[in-house]
């Protein structure tokens, strides 16, 4: 299909594509009733109005509750000063400033070349990401945490070493998953950073101990180890190496656990180059990549730390690999196995995101920007990086070697362009994260989401 060349043209597929996306996402995966952010509003309304204790509400009808430690809650006390429609304008407000923080640290100034044309192609095909939907149709945290992580990256490339570790350390205490990267820090061998980071998380872990002492103590206590909590391990959305093996009926942890050291070893070494090369959103991608695979649960709408990978493809010259992997996170394709994830085809099928995000972790380009740009590649003890309409998004400090974060504005003009010409009408499966366990699975006419519109009775 040739894009249109002119304006007018390029106006009229914009309208027709939002239309598309607008019905898409409003109907055919039905809405999700924001049931995340009605966790989270309703635990906190009845922990601080009602004396409830944080652990023990449930949405009614369900058996979901907070599940988030502490600290989470603490952050979160400001809804208890807003009414439900209220904080779910508060959650969508916040989720798109953070995605706009997202994408202004991954592509630099490439937006601005690529003209409102592309901005407007850009927007439709993040509003097709199966992730992204998922996390502002449930009103999650995860786009939140996301920025808080990439501020740090990009602190880190331009030199700011007195901030890095703030943002890693808050997102850890929100979550526990973003602690790996206090790990990448150690890794690369910023001590100050991985010191920052632990004390940021700590000191909110201490805040929350102080303000909701009985809830803390049963979160680290009780809580923290059930994952049952959160949802049933072999539930399709569960997207990470426990899922994996909780779908082939594998339920020895050990074998868990050693598919996590083979993970963690390979994420080491990998992270270790990126780090040596520079780059630092490779590094940062590599890691939010390890972190999903080795999470026990990692649901789909957790998948939005996928985004800076495709960022480094495109980059390193990688716009079709980029695309057609990001046509098929648009495609809810692992829910054709939600009934039923036996045999080889279930094997594969229903793990398709897992396998993209191993993929990635094994194959995420490394260096080969500064091979194909060798005028750029300039030692960081001479000279800092010559500006150019290709420089980087991230521009690398005086005393560090070139970071490899920015995104050329063609490559990421054709990369969108791309992506929707790859991209099939998503399904109408469920795009949700988890489902209370059930004797009969449901038939495919009865799927909404993993969170129904109408929960089942507890």
């Amino acid at each position: 299909m040739r894009l249109p060349r002119t304006d007018r043209g390029r106006l009229l597929l914009v309208l027709t594509l939002a239309t598309a996306v607008t019905v898409f996402t409003a109907t055919v995966p039905l809405l999700r009733g924001w049931f995340d952010l009605r966790v989270y509003y309703g635990a906190v309304d009845s922990w601080v109005h009602h004396g409830g204790r944080l652990y023990d509400y449930r949405v009614p009808g369900t058996t979901y509750g907070f599940t988030y430690p502490p600290f989470a809650a603490v952050a979160m006390l400001p809804m208890a000063l807003l009414g439900l429609h209220a904080a779910i304008a508060a959650a969508l407000l916040l989720n798109l400033a953070a995605l706009a923080l997202v994408l202004r640290i991954l592509t630099g100034q490439a937006w601005r070349r690529y003209g409102w044309y592309g901005c407007a192609l850009a927007a439709c095909a993040l509003a097709l990401f199966e992730p992204l939907r998922d996390t502002f149709s449930f009103g999650q945290v995860n786009v939140l945490l996301l920025a808080l992580v990439l501020t740090d990256a990009w602190l880190l490339a331009t030199g700011r070493k007195r901030w890095v570790g703030i943002g890693i350390g808050l997102a850890a205490a929100v979550k526990l998953t973003p602690a790996l990267f206090i790990g990448l820090l150690l890794l690369a061998r910023r001590w100050r950073a991985a010191a920052v980071a632990t004390a940021v998380a700590v000191a909110a872990t201490a805040l929350a101990a102080t303000v909701a002492p009985d809830a803390s103590r049963f979160y680290w206590t009780e809580a923290m180890w059930d994952t049952t909590r959160v949802g049933r391990l072999d539930y399709v959305s569960n997207q990470s190496l426990q899922g994996i093996l909780a779908r082939l009926g594998e339920p020895d942890r050990a074998v868990w656990a050693v598919a996590v050291l083979l993970v963690l070893g390979v994420w080491a070494t990998r992270a270790r180059r990126a780090v040596a090369a520079g780059e630092w959103t490779t590094a940062f991608a590599l890691t939010g990549l390890t972190a999903c695979l080795v999470s026990p649960i990692t649901w789909v709408h957790h998948l939005v730390w996928l985004l800076p990978s495709f960022a480094v493809l495109v980059r390193a010259g990688h716009p079709r690999i980029a695309a057609a992997l990001y046509a098929v996170l648009c495609t809810s394709v692992v829910w054709l196995w939600f009934d039923d994830a036996s045999g080889i085809d279930g094997f594969l099928g229903s793990n398709t995101y897992t396998w993209i995000t191993l993929g990635l972790l094994l194959w995420l380009p490394i260096g080969q920007r500064r091979r194909a740009r060798p005028t750029l590649a300039r030692s960081a003890s001479t000279t800092a990086p010559t500006a150019s309409p290709a420089a980087p998004a991230i521009a690398p400090a005086p005393d560090q070697p070139e970071p490899s974060s920015g995104v050329r504005a063609t490559a990421l003009g054709a990369a969108a362009g791309r992506a929707f010409g790859l991209t099939r009408n998503p399904s109408s499966d469920p795009t949700g994260s988890t489902r209370p366990p059930a004797s009969n699975p449901q038939s495919s006419s009865a799927r909404a989401s993993s969170y129904t519109a109408k929960p089942p009775p507890a």
